[in-house]
């Protein structure tokens, strides 16, 4: 017996959960099975050829990640509250203008630098979501834990800028909690020989966005954007403070993960704050 609607077929199959490329070529090898072996198919659905339904697979594919890719409203909420937090410390509120350059490039700063993480996140069949930086523990012993996590990312900007007169601002705010996804435990060969998330991995998806904003900075300087966005001094400094090994901050995550990769990614952040030493 024949499938009726091969398009629904394929959805109800595909959409599940995302596919990784390893799941996908199983999928498409097995339509072009059904199709050798059901002619009076093909004669129904003449349009249904393998072509076809590859072609269909592959938007399906490209669509979930798009999907994945995007934003839920908790995080969003929290870059919109970060952007105004560091919009106003960066400027001082000095004037509209420069208030709004600066938002704009901190929301610019953050969208690249999360982005970078979630493809990453997917490429290592995983999911990131982004919160706010929180400090639970204020030692190295057991039990030296708050009783409520303190909102550094909320804090640590307003109290560097007040107590350094507008001199420093920290830039690390937000944080990163990722896990491995359901299908990621039934593969057991090669590459993926266990389920869940390596520390070099998350250092990985970590250095990923690390890179982004090195990269987007330096494309900043070419195009010589805006002055007054200084979109290129603030995604270094951005990193920088984001490459310090503490607490959740991705500078932990990488030297834990890589020291060899923490120390390259380091070396090249203290080229760039030689760059906006030079600038001031």
């Amino acid at each position: 017996m024949g499938i009726r609607n091969p398009k629904k077929f394929l959805y109800s199959h595909f959409v599940v959960y995302p596919l990784s490329k390893w799941e996908l070529e199983i999928r498409q090898n097995f339509f072009i099975l059904i199709q050798k072996n059901t002619p009076s198919y093909l004669n129904t659905f003449p349009l249904y050829s393998k072509y076809y339904l590859l072609s269909i697979c592959n938007k399906i594919y490209k669509n979930i990640l798009l999907k994945k890719c995007m934003l839920n409203m908790k995080e969003m909420s929290f870059i919109i509250l970060i952007v105004l937090i560091l919009g106003f410390a960066v400027s001082l509120v000095k004037s509209l203008e420069l208030l709004l350059y600066a938002m704009l490039s901190i929301f610019l700063i953050l969208i690249i630098n999360i982005t970078a993480k979630k493809v990453a996140a997917h490429y290592f069949e995983s999911e990131i979501e982004v919160k706010l930086w929180e400090i639970e523990k204020y030692g190295w012993t057991v039990g030296t834990k708050l009783k409520r996590a303190f909102p550094a990312g909320v804090f640590f900007p307003i109290i560097f800028t007040a107590f350094s007169f507008g001199t420093l601002t920290w830039m690390a705010s937000l944080v990163f909690d990722v896990k491995a996804k359901v299908y990621r435990a039934a593969k057991r060969h090669g590459f993926y020989s266990f389920s869940e998330m390596t520390e070099y991995h998350i250092a990985l998806i970590a250095a990923a966005g690390v890179i982004a904003n090195l990269v987007f900075a330096i494309i900043g300087y070419l195009i010589q954007l805006p002055e007054l966005m200084s979109f290129s001094k603030l995604s270094i400094l951005y990193v920088f403070y984001n490459m310090l090994p503490i607490s959740d901050l991705d500078g932990n995550k990488i030297f834990f993960g890589s020291l060899i990769l923490w120390s390259f990614l380091a070396a090249l952040t203290l080229v760039g704050i030689g760059y906006v030493i030079l600038m001031v």
